[in-house]
């Protein structure tokens, strides 16, 4: 498959070198976004004949450079930041060029751009690698002088790991390169917040890492490679306060009488003002002022000093001992406060771990101490677990630090995870805890597998995601509970099954993880999910503890250095599971790993009554043709992007082998396990029944209801016979069923049950395959399972089943009671209120719709009322319930797909009156949610009539129950405007209800409604809902808000911002491509005012499939519809070229403009066309001739005028423009002055004074020295040529526009000639 990057080799062979040691000192200046640097790089040589160093060096100017003390002999550097711009005035259509500049730049690895060619005077020996020296040597750079002087404990642990490192590397002298350099703009890599004038939030900075290249090497030279991992020492200068950091120094003599200014000014309250000071920084209170900055950073804190010659000034110094790659060190400056997460470890896992325990610190913005107690309180639990199952922790202490505009949730570097505000959230918020939980707890795993190990190449990326997202979902197993943790995988499982359709494998996702975010969500779910069957089937081959001793074993072998530079490959994954699970695992991996899709599995049985056997017969079914997919905009843009670097889907398998557990519960309620292989697309095998004799318990479960119902004792005498459920059991009272309306097996039904055999059947009952499976089994069957199986993930079978169903009382009746059973798992619960959507039909009466008010009434309203209660958020399962039976209710509708009245006032009063006096928690997602299903219900509607002759009571009604509606939505939106809710989630809901609502032509789409937020200074999340809201509403036809939308992503000085928005115009142009607005029936209006709906020709409806389930064909129609558009042209190459931008934002852009317009190498050039000149006497003067003692018969014509006057002439262009070039020089000094028509005459007709000649028109520049100068076509095209001349000033301007071909990408325009 050929892939969009290209993977990168261990350890760099084309360099011919690998890194030891990095010390970095920065200097960094928060308000002027600069900063002064210096490095110190040791490098290992491979080889004796090393002549260039190549490293990566970005946006960084090179003031000195040296290798072991001497000046280099020659560098070659070139900044990729200064060419992100043509140099002439160049087009949309010249994208291709632009793409040329930075194409190296953006590849995996990187192209280098500092070349440095080593002195010859610097000699390379070779060393023995076991000699004292050499070790010594390559100890003293991975630790620092520092900390080995200062005797610390963890240079005795690591002398181990660095005689390994030196036989691995030392072989040759090593040499240290020294450069110094300065960021005078840092447009990358790092983010600055608060700094800005109206910018109200607490200044501060941090690194913005990522796991591919191209980041580090913004702030620092260095080999911005994953595989280029070395030990490092950093030093970081910066403000001691945030009023030191305001503080500008003073300027200088020169520059104050340079500025007309000689003294200082002083305002009303005394404050001094130097002139040339900067009036757009924030304002601060003093004691804001006061606040010191401190500086997180990746590794252990060393020490913190002032700075003795600038008393404002700090430095900060980190060593990390373990090493790692450059995208792995990442800081963070800022006035954070801090919280030290240890003393939140329990007593016992404290004693037990001892001086083994890992410290744990937190750091967050002034004010959000006690949000980060209540999101990190976890972490302490999950560290300690981690190091007791799977080993010591890798780095001396871990951290936690929480900034705004963070563009992604969490960025992971060694011992540091910087996270997002967004993710913090209080005490009284339910919503987001199992979520935040699993990324925070992911981001410490991470440590592990992420940082520490990493993969060998980019396809062995699928083993470090899965390996970290597997320890994380074993940890929360023991923190949320097994069903939690089943019921987890069984929803991730079928949401695989549904997406790994036309994909590569997880094999082949590696190297293309960078070519859109989906890809990387989609190997998050699927690799963990692999790793999750194959602990399964190795705790059942083995009897070992699956896979957690494999994993335990890849992280002591990295500790002790058997894993070569720390990395892990898929071939040495395997071996070791193979090695300690003693089971060969090539089958398993070619179809799981290398292989793509899923398995589809058809299930028949029956049984043999007179063999006494089940006959099986499993079909795989994957391989079955289906319809061609409709693109979605949601996923156009990734769609896009493997249709141009040729990403192909992996071919379908026919047969997914293996071992499958089936579990069959006999007559006798005892289940029996059979575990069969399954080797061929069908498979057919006989299971033996074990029970001797039938009982028939299906004919003894009216006895049970009737003993219920006199209330006899089942345990009695005489009831030993009666079946006990476990569960479902309850609305069995005569009174219940009546008033809920429930309905029971049919005598037909009790007959067929009466002669089954068994139970049910269970297929794959341990967990074992990511598979669809379909069985032909019975309702009651199905039944059996929900009622009597205790594993959740055969009670979600069986609700999916009932779900498929069509609509019946009798299912009703079993998924209410199903939702009323407070044992079963939340989950479960829910899923069965969504599943009587389908049952609330008119010619059921509406019972599903019944079951459902009535178990909310039941649950959260006063007895016989429907007034609800007052909220209580206490019970999770409980809150979990009390969200669901809305959403459910708000998909019901009626046989003319509208939601009833019932239902609409259902939500309206319950949204009207929610009361949380005297709840402990917050209700805003509740109230989120009654929002948005309240919008759903009314979006199936229609708008009420305006019809003045409509006066009906019932139209009367609905338009007042209508408009209730729309202003209870908005009367929520007003709260959140004066009492903020979390994240602003009322706003947000609000703004999505109106755009479902004018979507679906319920309400008028007014634009200004959602305009207004966004504005600079409104929450991220508001202003991003807002921007998506109007691309949701086709808004970006609209000139004017495309290009505010154009604007904002690539000026908006937030990250976060802009690669959301760079994500929502992609949804956009996805929407816009594949016709979503779009209607394959033409409108013909009649000249009577007769419409006449007609269908599209055949042509027409072949591009509208073609738009809508090809990639070509959508790219094609959006080309059409787009293209000509000069708005979109103009504003979309200035977001391409804004200075704001990184480079990977420019590349995504350059992607999209490669979408729209068609690359040309030439380009139109506009030239003045020359004006005649107009000659005017200013003054004139009569002498007489000068007498001459020889005077000349024929006097030349300049003596003539001489003789007659003598004055001042003024020459200036006139409006009339020359169209046509003048003849050569040879033919124009052949006439006569007086048959040029341009000749000007004296008045009294006495020769004319001599002119200059006219300008020409030159076509080529004049010569200079040699340059890359594009050649011009010989075509020259007149824009306009005036007949007549005009007054001047009010003659339109003609130009002369000429083709230029452009030959190559560095080519300049040339100079417009004068004239």
């Amino acid at each position: 498959m050929v892939g969009l990057v290209e993977t990168p080799g261990l350890p760099l062979p084309g360099l011919g070198f690998s890194v030891s040691h990095q010390r970095v000192e920065l200097d960094i200046d928060v308000v002027s976004r600069s900063l002064k640097g210096k490095i110190e790089i040791t490098i290992n040589p491979h080889t004796k004949e090393l002549k260039t160093v190549r490293l990566n060096c970005r946006q960084c100017e090179v003031k000195r450079l040296s290798i072991n003390g001497k000046p280099a002999s020659s560098l070659r550097y070139e900044d990729p930041y200064a060419r992100m711009k043509l140099s002439w005035q160049a087009g949309v259509n010249q994208h291709h060029m632009l793409r040329e500049r930075v194409e190296g730049q953006l590849k995996n690895p990187p192209e280098e751009e500092l070349i440095v060619n080593l002195p010859k005077s610097i000699r390379i020996d070779e060393l023995d690698p076991f000699s004292v020296e050499a070790q010594n040597l390559l100890l003293a750079k991975s630790l620092g002088s520092t900390k080995r002087d200062s005797g610390d404990r963890s240079v005795l642990d690591l002398v181990q790991n660095s005689r390994i490192a030196v036989e691995q590397t030392a072989r040759f002298t090593p040499i240290t390169l020294h450069v110094d350099f300065v960021i005078k703009r840092i447009r990358d890599g790092m983010q600055f917040v608060g700094w800005e004038k109206d910018d109200l939030r607490y200044p501060h900075a941090y690194s913005t890492n990522s796991q591919s290249p191209g980041t580090a090497c913004c702030l620092f030279p260095c080999v911005d490679d994953l595989t280029s991992r070395c030990t490092w020492e950093i030093s970081i200068k910066c403000p001691k306060t945030i009023g030191d950091a305001l503080e500008r120094r003073l300027p200088s003599i020169t520059e104050l009488h340079r500025n007309g200014n000689a003294a200082a000014t002083y305002d009303v309250d005394g404050n001094r003002h130097m002139p040339g000071a900067d009036s757009t920084l924030p304002k601060f209170s003093d004691e804001d002022k006061a606040l010191d900055l401190a500086v997180v950073c990746s590794g252990e804190m060393t020490d913190e000093i002032i700075d003795p010659s600038d008393p404002s000034r700090k430095t900060t110094s980190f060593i990390c001992s373990t090493a790692v790659a450059p995208q792995h060190i990442g800081f963070a400056i800022g006035p954070f406060e801090h919280v030290d997460l240890a003393d939140f470890r329990e007593s016992d896992e404290d004693d037990k771990l001892g001086q083994n325990a890992v410290p744990l610190h937190g750091f967050c913005l002034p004010g959000r101490t006690e949000e980060l107690k209540n999101t990190c309180l976890p972490m302490a639990k999950a560290i300690d677990f981690f190091t007791l199952t799977y080993g010591s922790y890798p780095f001396t202490s871990y951290k936690l630090c929480f900034v705004e505009d963070l563009y992604s949730d969490i960025l992971h570097t060694a011992s540091l995870s910087l996270c997002s505000n967004r993710l913090l959230f209080p005490e009284d918020i339910v919503e987001p805890l199992d979520r935040v939980t699993r990324q925070l707890v992911h981001a410490l795993a991470f440590q592990w597998m992420g940082v520490n190990v990493i993969p060998k190449e980019m396809t062995d990326m699928w083993v470090v995601i899965g390996i970290a997202y597997f320890i994380t979902d074993v940890f929360m197993k023991k923190l949320s509970g097994n069903n939690e943790y089943r019921y987890h995988h069984k929803q991730a499982s079928d949401r695989i099954s549904d997406m790994d359709i036309a994909r590569p494998s997880i094999y082949d996702t590696g190297p293309i993880i960078s070519l859109d975010s989906s890809e990387l969500d989609f190997m998050a779910i699927k690799a963990p999910l692999v790793l999750f069957i194959l602990d399964r089937r190795l705790a059942k081959a083995s009897g070992s503890s699956g896979l957690s001793r494999i994993i335990s074993r890849v992280f002591l072998n990295a500790k002790v250095g058997d894993l070569a530079n720390g990395a892990i490959s898929t071939a040495y994954f395997m071996r070791t599971c193979e090695k300690l699970g003693h089971t060969k695992l090539d089958t398993f991996f070619a179809q799981w790993v290398f292989g793509a899709g899923c398995p589809r599995f058809r299930v028949t049985q029956r049984f043999n009554k007179k063999k006494l056997v089940v006959e099986m017969l499993i079909q795989q079914v994957q391989g079955e043709a289906s319809g061609d997919r409709d693109l979605e905009k949601e996923t156009f843009i990734r769609d896009v992007k493997e249709e141009i670097h040729g990403v192909y889907a992996g071919p379908v398998q026919p047969v997914f082998t293996g071992p499958m557990t089936i579990r069959i519960h006999e007559a006798d309620g005892t289940p029996y396990e059979h575990i069969v292989e399954i080797k061929e697309v069908t498979t057919k095998f006989d299971i033996p029944y074990n029970t001797k004799y039938k009982r028939l318990k299906r004919s003894r479960r009216q006895k049970e209801r009737n003993a219920a119902g006199v209330g006899n004792d089942l345990l009695a005498d005489g009831q030993d016979d009666v079946l006990l459920y476990s569960l479902g059991d309850v609305l069995q009272t005569e009174e219940e069923i009546n008033d809920w309306r429930l309905v029971d097996w049919s005598k037909e039904d009790e007959g067929r049950m009466s002669q089954e055999s068994y139970e049910w059947i269970r297929m794959d009952a341990d967990f074992e395959w990511i598979c669809k499976m379909s069985i032909t089994m019975p309702g009651y069957m199905y039944l059996s399972q929900l009622q009597q199986d205790r594993d959740v993930v055969a009670q979600l079978e069986s609700v999916q089943y009932m779900a498929a169903q069509r609509e019946h009382p009798l299912v009703s009746t079993i998924l209410v009671r199903t939702l009323m059973d407070r044992r079963y798992f939340h989950g479960i619960r829910t899923a069965a209120a969504a599943a009587l959507t389908r049952h609330a039909k008119d010619e059921l009466n509406w019972v599903g719709l019944h079951h459902l008010e009535k178990a909310f009434q039941e649950f959260f309203c006063f007895p016989g009322s429907p007034m609800t209660r007052s909220n209580d958020f206490s019970d999770r399962a409980a809150y979990y319930i009390q969200c669901a039976i809305p959403q459910a209710i708000a998909k019901v509708r009626d046989n003319n797909g509208k939601a009833p009245l019932r239902a609409r006032n259902f939500l309206l009063e319950k949204l009207k009156f929610n009361d949380n006096s005297n709840n402990h928690f917050s209700d805003c997602h509740y109230l989120a949610i009654l929002m948005t299903s309240l919008a759903e219900a009314l979006s199936s509607t229609t708008a009420p009539s305006i019809d003045a002759f409509d006066m009906t009571d019932d139209n009367e009604d609905d338009s007042h129950f209508h408009y209730a509606c729309l202003d209870e939505i908005d009367r929520h939106r007003r709260i959140d405007e004066w009492i903020s809710s979390y994240h602003n989630i009322l706003s947000i809901t609000a703004l999505d209800c109106k755009r479902k609502l004018a979507k679906a032509g319920v309400i008028a789409t007014n634009i200004a409604d959602i305009l207004q937020y966004t504005r600079d200074g409104t929450l991220e999340d508001l202003r991003l809902n807002a921007f998506s809201n109007l691309m949701d509403l086709d808004m970006a036809r609209n000139s004017a808000i495309l290009r505010l939308f154009l604007c904002v992503l690539s000026t908006d000085p937030s990250s976060y911002i802009r690669d959301n928005m760079l994500r929502l115009f992609g949804k956009a142009l996805g929407g816009i491509a594949i016709g979503e607005s779009s209607s394959s029936v033409s409108i013909v209006t009649q000249q009577d005012g007769l419409i006449i709906e007609q269908e599209s020709s055949t042509e027409a409806r072949q591009a509208d499939l073609a738009r809508k389930q090809t990639v070509v064909g959508a790219i094609a129609a959006l080309k059409d519809e787009l293209g000509p558009d000069p708005v979109l042209r103009k504003a979309l190459w200035e977001a391409a070229t804004s200075p704001v931008i990184g480079l990977r934002e420019m590349g995504d852009l350059l992607e999209i403009c490669s979408l729209l317009y068609t690359p040309e190498s030439s380009m139109m050039v506009s030239l003045k066309l020359p004006r005649y000149w107009t000659c005017k006497q200013t003054r004139k003067v009569s002498i007489s001739p000068p007498s001459s003692p020889h005077p000349s018969p024929n006097p030349p014509p300049t003596e003539m005028v001489r003789a007659h006057t003598q004055g001042t002439f003024t020459f200036s262009h006139s409006s009339k423009f020359r169209t046509t070039p003048r003849p050569p020089s040879h033919q124009r000094s052949s006439g006569t002055a007086a048959s040029s028509p341009a000749s000007l005459r004296h008045e009294n007709s006495g020769p004319s004074p001599a002119l200059p000649p006219a300008p020409r028109t030159f076509l080529k520049p004049p010569k200079k020295p040699p340059v890359s100068v594009p050649s011009a076509t010989a075509a020259t095209v007149v824009s306009s040529s005036p007949s007549h001349q005009g007054a001047e000033g009010l003659t339109p301007k003609p130009r002369l526009t000429l083709k230029l071909s452009l030959k190559g990408a560095g080519a300049r325009s040339p100079p417009a000639p004068p004239g």
